[in-house]
């Protein structure tokens, strides 16, 4: 007797199953990657619940958010002006705080800069939890409060991002009128890196398109890299530089975390005539 249909029956149980597994296998991947790929974003180092003692820094704490929940430092310049000063909001790496740069811009405030240091969701002892757009968010409002201050000049806020805070650094500069930009050691997308490690491009919740965001700048940018950096290839870094006419790329002698701060080109940079800033897109 022909026994052929129940073969077929079989060989197509057999698919279905198959099928079915690679189905499941996808699902779990994807509910992996999704489920984690923020925790792995941000790693928010742990902070001391109390912050440090201000007092003789030239740090004036400053509160942010609809309940003042969300923490920011205003560096003051060393050295007296003639009028409101200029100011740089600093946007740092995924893995620190704030309290890690309280110290770290002196020569840019002995040249007269104010910097801010804003910290982002779920960080140091700001409540929330890191996304794109809540990074955002507290960095706009970082800006938005500059603009108020009478010793500040509104002119001539610029924005600094550093690894992962290049992202929040050029929506801010694609939102507001920054008088120049500055990208240290970033990436131009979180899905043209995540591809790196085999993430597929589509389950990135937090894009972080910057090359995006440079369609809409077009103020002066400075994009400083690490020429051995393997956490981001210098290539990224390339690619922002290239997006922007006109844009400066200063390639250093080292990898990620290793770099010296190249003060006097940033200085420099900085210290250029503006005019005016940059005007963001309309509604």
């Amino acid at each position: 007797m022909d026994r052929q249909p129940d073969r077929l029956q079989l060989t197509g149980a057999a698919g279905l199953s198959a099928l079915l597994v690679s189905v499941l296998v996808a699902l779990g991947y994807a509910g992996l990657v999704l489920g984690v790929q923020r925790t792995v974003m941000y790693p928010a180092p742990a902070a001391p619940p109390v912050a440090p003692v201000l007092d003789g820094t030239g740090a004036e704490r400053i509160a942010l958010g609809p309940a003042g929940e969300r923490e920011a430092w205003l560096l003051a310049p060393m050295i007296e002006g003639t009028g409101p000063a200029p100011a740089v909001l600093f946007a740092h790496a995924n893995a620190e705080i704030i309290d890690d740069w309280l110290h770290a811009f002196g020569p840019l405030r002995s040249e007269g800069f104010a910097v801010l240091l804003v910290e982002y969701p779920g960080y140091g002892r700001t409540p929330g939890k890191p996304t794109e757009a809540t990074v955002t968010e507290a960095v706009i409002a970082g800006y938005d409060a500059l603009t108020r201050r009478p010793d500040i000049d509104s002119a001539r806020i610029a924005a600094w991002g550093r690894s992962l805070g290049g992202g929040p650094a050029c929506n801010l500069a694609a939102a507001r009128p920054v008088s120049a930009l500055v990208l240290e050691s970033t990436f131009s997308s979180a899905r043209s890196l995540a591809m790196r490690s085999g993430v597929l491009p589509f389950l990135v919740l937090d894009p972080w398109d910057k090359l995006a965001c440079l369609a809409r700048y077009s103020g002066p940018l400075l994009v400083i890299h690490g020429e051995q950096d393997t956490l981001i290839p210098p290539s990224h870094g390339r690619r922002l530089a290239a997006a922007v006419e006109g844009a400066q790329w200063l390639g250093l002698p080292c990898g990620h975390n290793d770099c010296p701060r190249p003060w006097d080109a940033v200085v420099e940079f900085l210290s250029a005539p503006v005019d005016g800033g940059h005007d963001p897109p309309g509604p």
